[in-house]
């Protein structure tokens, strides 16, 4: 009889909830519990207390969940790079299909890779002296300007925009756009730092500006007293940039203030330590440069009542003195009485000369501050004018381009120079003076 086979059977067909599950306990049958090794990467805790990270090594990472209750028993602040054991169970995150470890307990296993390169190149670095107090400088109280490195897409630019456009609206911005992460980031950090400082006050007086050459500032750019470096949080892949050598060191020839303004609160870079100042956010950044317009009112309306109180000081004692004068003059009343209105009169009028006299001041300030890049540049060309025009007129005075038309100075013996006969005698030695040399001469017949 032939062989009769059977047809194969048809694969099962699975609800996805349901294989999901199947997984799961397949995971949890074959795996758990399980004990891991490895770097953490993108670790936050949420306001709910659980903590949520990537474990990772060189060929894979797994994502992790610690909730509040395991997450309240670490004896240390995890932070990202740091390598460290797992002991958890395997399971899969129905909602999204994800393998996700569900960590029990974590203890440290010593330093991830990243971390240690940041600790030594730190170690090296300090002790060159890039990173002493002593060299740390105090940010400028009313800035002209203030230049801004960071990407254009970043969070962190419209978060220092906005705070400096709220508190400082008056003091200009220059923002300096490069890679804040990634391999080509450090390259164009250091390059926006240069161009920022060629906008300082040292970086214009090191361009020739009779000549504006590639790359030189323009006389309308304005002038830049201090610099903010700034990006928004993330993991230490993230803001590894942030710890090139090569940036460090570039922070470090800054020729004004720098303030750090790079990640959160938590996290900390080499550029961090570089850096003249650092701030835990990039809206903290901005603030520490800018004080808020109102301080500058108030101090101003400050001043303005100390005036106020001087005159009405015055007056008072003007007052007294006309009392006193008033009452050894025997009461005139009808003149005193005269006194009294000129007095309140004149005082007015100081009251409003004075609100008037600040009014004034204050638009002479504004239009000083407007005016200062425009004088500034004229300023350098007319001196560079007037050096000109002294160096041709110092030149059409070098006795030398006499003497190189045929003439010749003659000195006698003392060093005195001889312009008439009568200054000489026969037999005299005499000392001339050519353009190419001296000659000894002897007076032979003067007439």
């Amino acid at each position: 009889m032939p062989e009769i086979i059977s047809p194969p059977s048809a694969p099962r067909i699975w609800q996805v909830g349901a294989l999901c599950r199947a997984v799961a306990d397949a995971l949890e049958a074959r795996f758990n519990p399980v004990v891991v090794r490895g770097e953490l990467s993108g670790f936050s805790r949420a306001s709910s207390g659980h903590c949520y990270f990537s474990l990772k090594d060189e060929s894979a990472q797994v994502r992790c969940a610690m909730f509040r209750r395991a997450a309240s028993l670490l004896d240390f602040s995890p932070r990202d790079g740091e390598l460290v054991e797992l002991r958890g169970r395997l399971g899969i995150y129905e909602p999204r299909g994800d393998l996700q470890l569900i960590v029990e307990s974590m203890s440290r296993a010593g330093q991830g890779a990243l971390f240690e390169q940041f600790l030594k190149l730190k170690a090296k670095l300090e002790a060159q002296g890039l990173f002493d107090v002593a060299r740390k400088r105090s940010l400028p109280v009313l800035p002209r300007g203030i230049g801004v490195v960071t990407s254009l897409g970043a969070a962190a630019l419209h978060d220092v925009t906005s705070a400096l456009q709220r508190r400082a609206p008056h003091i200009p911005v220059v923002v300096a756009p490069a890679l804040v992460q990634g391999a080509n980031a450090p390259a164009e950090l250091i390059q926006a730092l240069s161009n920022l400082y060629r906008l300082t006050p040292q970086g214009r007086l090191a361009v020739d500006f009779t000549a504006q050459g590639q790359g030189a500032p323009s006389l309308s750019a304005p002038i830049i007293d201090v610099i903010l470096l700034v990006r928004g949080g993330g993991s230490m892949e993230d803001l590894w940039a942030f710890n090139d050598e090569q940036l460090v060191r570039s922070l470090t020839q800054s020729p004004v203030p720098i303030v750090c303004g790079v990640g959160h609160e938590t996290d900390f870079t080499l550029a961090d330590f570089a850096a003249d100042l650092r701030a835990p956010t990039p809206t903290a950044a901005a603030e520490l440069v800018a004080q808020p317009r109102e301080v500058w009112l108030g101090a101003v309306e400050g001043l303005a009542q100390r005036l106020r109180d001087a005159a009405y000081r015055h007056i008072d004692q003007r007052s007294q003195q006309l009392d006193l004068t008033a009452s050894r003059l025997g009461r005139p009343s009808a003149l005193v009485g005269r006194q009294r209105l000129q007095l309140s009169s004149n005082a007015q009028r100081l009251h409003l000369f004075t609100l008037q006299l600040l009014k004034q001041r204050q638009q002479e300030l504004q239009r000083l501050q407007d005016s200062l890049p425009d004088a500034m540049g004229r300023g350098l060309s007319h001196a560079d004018e007037r050096l000109q025009r002294a160096s041709l007129r110092l030149g059409l005075l070098d006795p030398t381009l006499v003497l190189q038309r045929g003439y010749a100075w003659l000195r006698n013996r003392d060093g005195d120079t001889i312009n008439s006969v009568r200054q000489v005698r026969g037999g005299q030695p005499l000392r001339a003076t050519l353009a190419d040399g001296e000659l000894d001469l002897t007076v032979s017949n003067p007439k």
